[in-house]
C-alpha cells in the first residue's frame, strides 16, 4: 500500500494505492457543480449554435476575447453586469441563459425539474386546451381526465 497524491480541481488529496496505482479502497466522490464552469458551457453552447466567434462576441459585448473565453471555460467568475452584457451580444435574455443553467445544476444534482410553461404561451403554441381558471371543487383527478 502507497499513499499517493491526486489532484482533482485544483484540490490535492491523499489516497491509499496499490502497487499497480489501482485506488485501494473505491470510494464514491460527488462531484461538485461549479457556478462559473455551467454558465461558460452554456454561454459557448448559445455562442455555438448561433454560429458566432469569441472574437464577434466579445466585440458586441465590449468585453476582451481573452477574457470572454476564460468565462467560457470556466475560469473566470462573471459578475452579473458582465454576463447580462453577453447575453445582450448573444440577443439572449439573461433569464434564458440562467434558467439553462439552473436546469444543468438540477440534472447534475439529481433532480426532475418539472416543465413550467406558462399558461399563456401552452395556449398559443401549445395546440391543447388551457382552462382560465380550474374551478375550486374540482379535484385532482376530475382535472387529469378533463385534460385528456
Amino acid at each position: 500500500m502507497v499513499r499517493q497524491p491526486v489532484t482533482v480541481n485544483g484540490v490535492t488529496r491523499w489516497k491509499d494505492m496499490d502497487v499497480d496505482g489501482v485506488a485501494a479502497t473505491e470510494t464514491r466522490e460527488s462531484k461538485g457543480v461549479i457556478l462559473r464552469q455551467e454558465i461558460g458551457d452554456v454561454l459557448r453552447s448559445i455562442r455555438q449554435a448561433e454560429g458566432r466567434t469569441l472574437r464577434d462576441v466579445s466585440h458586441d459585448a465590449r468585453v476582451s476575447l481573452g477574457y470572454l473565453s476564460e468565462v467560457e471555460r470556466g475560469q473566470k467568475e462573471a459578475s452579473s453586469e458582465l454576463l447580462a452584457s453577453i447575453c445582450s451580444a448573444l440577443d439572449v435574455p439573461l433569464s434564458t441563459m440562467l434558467s439553462q443553467v439552473a436546469e444543468r445544476i438540477a440534472n447534475a444534482e439529481g433532480l426532475h425539474v418539472p416543465d413550467t410553461v406558462p399558461t399563456e404561451f401552452q395556449r398559443e403554441f401549445g395546440g391543447g386546451v388551457v382552462p382560465d381558471r380550474v374551478p375550486d371543487n374540482m379535484t385532482r383527478e376530475e382535472l387529469a381526465r378533463s385534460g385528456s
